[in-house]
């Protein structure tokens, strides 16, 4: 029987605060985030301070989406997202799967290279914990930069009609991440599934005029886990476990 029951955060979303990072980018613009997609989560943007933007490439080609207070952006599984900071760019961050997209569903644009052995990837995305933070703002802007020209790159070749960089990496980041595939189901077995499930048999109950799940009522509130962590686009405010 399927349970009436999710008590999980809406939809079985994560969240997170994200202040976009302010460094300077290799092409010119006054901050931005490190460049990369997901492969089987959607995002989604609501920009609460500042202006910017985000670039995104996929094999329709480049996107440049201004963003600003009241925005709210969203993209699909395998779109190449960029953020622009223009100042101050703060954005609630509303990701599928219980925030899959920040515990592993991500694959940087990094150098061809560096993408063919999941243990080389591994240690050149890695941001150190146990060094100074001037030690890991370091390791931050240069993972951040290196993916940079890695997008211009994919950027320029997808603009000239060659497809063909493009769909290597996508290949190559399909194969970074399938050996974590039986924990990503199961993930979305315990949130998305379970959450979808349980909307199924509330409505078959209040069919058959049975409201024995609204008893069952709960209310949960939290604060951020972390603060201040370094992540892909910038500084995440992250709450586990909703």
């Amino acid at each position: 029987m399927v349970s009436a029951t999710y008590d999980g955060f809406p939809g079985a979303v994560g969240v997170s605060r994200l202040s976009v990072y302010d460094w300077p980018t290799a092409d010119g613009r006054p901050g931005g985030g490190t460049p990369h997609l997901h492969l089987t989560c959607s995002e989604g943007y609501v920009v609460t301070a500042g202006r910017g933007a985000v670039q995104t490439l996929t094999v329709s080609g480049f996107r440049e989406t201004p963003l600003e207070p009241g925005t709210v952006a969203w993209f699909t599984p395998g779109t190449i997202h960029r953020l622009i900071n223009e100042g101050g760019l703060d954005i609630t961050v509303v990701m599928q799967n219980n925030g899959l997209p920040e515990a592993g569903d991500a694959v940087l644009t990094l150098p061809q290279d560096l993408l063919a052995d999941r243990e080389v990837y591994t240690d050149a995305v890695r941001i150190p914990a146990d060094v100074p933070e001037a030690e890991q703002v370091a390791v931050a802007r240069a993972r951040r930069d290196l993916a940079v020209r890695r997008f211009l790159e994919l950027r320029e070749a997808t603009e000239a009609g060659d497809p063909k960089p493009l769909a290597e990496f996508q290949r190559a980041a399909g194969e970074l991440v399938r050996p974590l595939l039986d924990a990503w189901e199961q993930r979305w077995k315990d949130g998305a599934h379970a959450a979808a499930s349980a909307t199924q048999a509330q409505l078959g109950a209040l069919r058959a005029q049975d409201v024995r799940h609204l008893a069952e009522a709960t209310v949960t509130a939290t604060g951020p886990t972390a603060r201040g962590r370094f992540g892909m686009c910038g500084r995440l405010d992250v709450y586990a476990g909703i």
